[in-house]
This record gives C-alpha cells, structure tokens and sequence, in this order.
C-alpha cells in the first residue's frame, strides 16, 4: 500500500489507532483482514478528498452511516465528496460506513463505533427501529449530533432531517401512473425494500392518499420485495407475479437497488410484454440508461448534492445550539427520457 498521507491523517480517517495503520502499511504479521480492508478503504476516501487533507487548521470529521442500496451509498457519496470544499472555512472530511440490506443491528453496531472512535457529527440513513434509536440517543448524550438524511427517525434525538419530499414523491408516482394507466381497476406493481424505512413509508402514504384523491378509490396493489442483494430474486419475483397476471401494465419502484429496476424490465421481458407506465426513483448512471432506452417512464429524482451540503451546514451549527436544527425537504423534479442531463 503506496504511502501518499501521514499515518495520522490515515488512522483518523479509518477510526483505527495509528500503531495498527503502521502495522499494516508495513505489511507486518497479526492483522486481520478486515482491518487491512478498513486502511484500505480509508486511504481511497483521503485520495478522493486530497483536497480537504492538504488544508491546514482544524479538521472537522463527520461520519456518513447508511443502510441504504448500494447506488444510492454511491451516489451520496460522490455528491457529498463534491461538496466538502464548499464549506469552508471549515476543513472538513468524511468516513463512510455503508452496507446494502443491512438491519438495525447494524446501523446500531455503527454508530456505537463511532462513539468509540469519536466524531463531529453523522449523517445518518436507517430503518426506523428501537435499537437504532438508542444508538442515536446515545450519540446525542455524548453531544455528537445526528442529522437523518433521505429518510427519517420521527421522535429521536436526531437534531434533523434533509432530504426528499418523500410524501410529495409517493403522491407525483400516482398522478402519473393514473395518466398513463387510467383504468382505476388495473393492478400496480410495487416494489418495496426488505428493511422498509421511514422514507419508504412516506412515499406510501403519498401515493395511497393521492390515488384516493384522483380516482375515489386505492386501487388493486401487487408487492414485490427487493433484497438489495441479488437482482435475480426480484426478477424472479416479478415474473411469478406477471404469470398470474399478465395483463397487469404499471409499475412503481418505491426502493429498487443496484440492478432491481433493470431486473423488473427483464422479468417483463421474460413475459413477453411491457409496462405501460414505469415510475422509479433517484437519477444515477443505471436508471439514466434505462431512462435513454425507454424501459422506465420516469424517475423522480433530487438535488442530493444540495441535500449534503446543507446536511453538513446542520452538522457544523449543532454545538452552537441544542435546539432542532431546521431541515428542508427537497421539491421532486420528474426526469423523462426526453429531458435526462447529459451528465447522469
């Protein structure tokens, strides 16, 4: 592992001490593997933020921690490492802890590591569940605050939350799937997450509450769950549904991972057939593309790197107040395969 930054620099960005860093920079025997992933992984995220590393003063570390699907940990990722040299005069870097399909258990596990190690402040994305919540109450005693950022935890010691219009989201899928599909007893097909988060829930609502709206009644639902793991086993899924209905023409991706939206395409394929009306969310590279070859009708998308910039403005005000910090919910912008930016 070639040396490019001081062993400190390195130690702090891994949460690890700075004999164990030099153990495996020196390739010496007794380290875990994991551990040399971790160094790893942590001299990736200095190269990426060599710009914040170079600056001198005070380096102020947050630590990003998301249960979350890998192209969306991805995406948070790049548009939060964007960000990072907008805050000045604040030098600040970021550690990444992220897993797809991960649990509370995890997210908990975490977050009591951070406190171990010591932190700024996290921005967090999870399931709402108990243990999690005391993990994040446990941060606030030890005043490292916690901003939830695309999903919330209503209740927590959270000091706030940044991220989409969630409920808006839900509502804008429905009033364009009853455009497309107007027939108010055509079935939709909705894709849900195996954890399902605050996010995910909000999204519900909107689209329950706006389909009630629009045509007096919910109309007939089908689920379909994605792992986040394996793309084949929502394909699969989708095509056992599709067997039984095959007439069924609309679909709502409320939480698809890396691959799901193009697995739900491929079961449609295998049937011999297509929906009609095809709404997902979040603009990366893999929804874009099937956005330009006309597989998906829309993505409702936001302004993540807006979302991390004003996540870390919230993280940096936190010790001057203990009051809720204000957040804001991102307004939904409908991307079609006519107006996709060139570079998503």
């Amino acid at each position: 592992m070639r040396r490019k930054f001081s062993v400190r620099d390195i130690a702090v960005q891994a949460g690890l001490s700075e004999a164990t860093v030099d153990r495996v920079l020196h390739e010496r025997p007794g380290v875990r593997a994991a551990t040399v992933e971790q160094v790893r992984r942590a001299v990736e995220d200095l190269e990426r933020q060599r710009s914040q590393v170079r600056l001198t003063g005070r380096t102020v570390m947050f630590d990003v921690v998301m249960a979350a699907p890998r192209r969306f940990a991805d995406a948070v990722r790049r548009a939060l490492e964007v960000e990072l040299p907008s805050l000045h005069p604040a030098t600040v870097r970021a550690r990444f802890h992220t897993s797809a399909g991960a649990g509370g258990d995890w997210v908990a596990a975490e977050l009591e590591r951070v406190l171990r190690t010591g932190s700024n402040g996290v921005v967090l994305q999870s399931p709402d569940l108990p243990v999690v919540r005391e993990a994040v109450d446990a941060l606030d005693r030890a005043r490292v605050p916690v901003v939830t950022l695309a999903s919330d935890l209503p209740g927590s010691s959270r000091r706030g939350y940044v991220g989409a219009d969630n409920r808006g989201a839900g509502a804008t899928a429905a009033y364009l799937l009853t455009q497309w599909v107007p027939d108010p007893t055509e079935t939709v097909l909705v894709v849900r997450s195996l954890q399902p988060q605050d996010s995910e829930r909000e999204r519900w609502r909107g689209f329950e509450a706006a389909l009630a709206q629009l045509e007096g009644s919910v109309r007939p639902v089908v689920d379909v769950v994605d792992d986040d793991r394996d793309p084949l086993v929502l394909e699969d899924a989708v095509a056992r549904v599709l067997a039984g209905r095959p007439e069924l023409r609309a679909v709502y991706s409320m939480c698809a991972g890396a691959g799901g939206n193009a697995a739900v395409v491929r079961a449609f394929e295998r049937a011999r057939t297509r929906p009609v009306a095809f709404v997902a969310h979040d603009l990366d590279g893999e929804n874009a593309d099937l956005l330009r070859h006309g597989e998906l009708s829309a993505v409702l998308h936001h302004d993540l790197r807006s979302d991390c910039r004003h996540a870390c403005r919230m993280l940096l005000q936190a010790p001057y107040t203990r009051s809720e910090l204000v957040g804001r919910a991102s307004p939904i912008q409908i991307v079609t395969p006519f107006n996709v930016p060139l570079d998503a």
